[in-house]
């Protein structure tokens, strides 16, 4: 196992536990820029270097074992790290778990992204049913809404909540690999890992679950809109 695998067990570690959800969360919780995260994920010496796993560590409360980090010796996390049992789970409060509120926090729309997410922004009598409180999205311009299907499973399944951000300027620059809520001008609406596409001019919307969905490469000029998934969780 090479030291950007560890690093992306380490991630993984944290995601499930829900510190970061997705490379633009670990990036901003280190100080780092988002190509350097993506650098690092990739093995390049020239970035995944020792201070960077320092830095990665330190941004977490050293929980991971730096030696684990730098050169797979011993166990992964630090023995001394404060956990909620013995070596599985990072303790969470209160205020790290998504929570209903009405005062703060970002707007749920209990509307389907797939089905009649225009709506949100077209039809002004459309007004969010509560807010979700949640620290690392609530940012402007961040909403929550549903959504259907099972192409994405089991990263985000049918009847999840996902918080979405519009990307603006994506036409000058879409980091690739990551999940995006996209709209075309034939009105098709889905949630995808987005990639370059292998002809001139298209992008490739790549499913999970490819034992049940084919990847579909779409040209640009019809994509319309473009979201960010920040994350996702079941409903409150």
């Amino acid at each position: 196992m090479g030291r950007n695998d560890r690093l992306k067990e380490a991630f993984e570690f944290l995601r499930s536990n829900g510190k970061v959800h997705t490379q633009k969360d670990l990036a901003v919780q280190m100080g780092a820029t988002r190509p350097n995260v993506s650098g690092a994920f990739k093995g390049d010496p020239k970035i995944l270097t020792d201070n960077f796993i320092k830095r990665f560590n330190n941004a977490f409360d050293d929980i991971f074992n730096l030696n684990w980090l730098l050169d797979g010796d011993g166990e992964m996390l630090n023995a001394q790290a404060d956990t909620a049992n013995s070596n599985t789970q990072i303790k969470v409060t209160y205020e790290d778990r998504p929570r209903i509120s009405r005062t703060s926090g970002r707007p749920y729309y209990n509307v389907d992204f797939i089905g009649g997410f225009d709506l949100v922004f077209n039809d002004q009598t459309v007004v969010p049913e509560y807010n979700i409180d949640f620290a690392p999205y609530n940012q402007d311009g961040v909403v929550w809404c549903n959504i259907t299907g099972n192409s994405m499973q089991p990263k985000i399944s049918h009847g999840d909540i996902i918080a979405i951000k519009e990307v603006v300027g994506w036409q000058d620059y879409l980091s690739m690999g990551e999940i995006y809520a996209v709209v075309t001008a034939n009105h098709l609406r889905t949630v995808k890992i987005i990639r370059q596409g292998k002809s001139e001019g298209t992008l490739r919307f790549i499913p999970i679950n490819t034992a049940e969905f084919d990847e579909q490469e779409v040209p640009i000029k019809m994509i319309t809109r473009v979201f960010e998934v920040l994350g996702c969780m079941k409903r409150l």
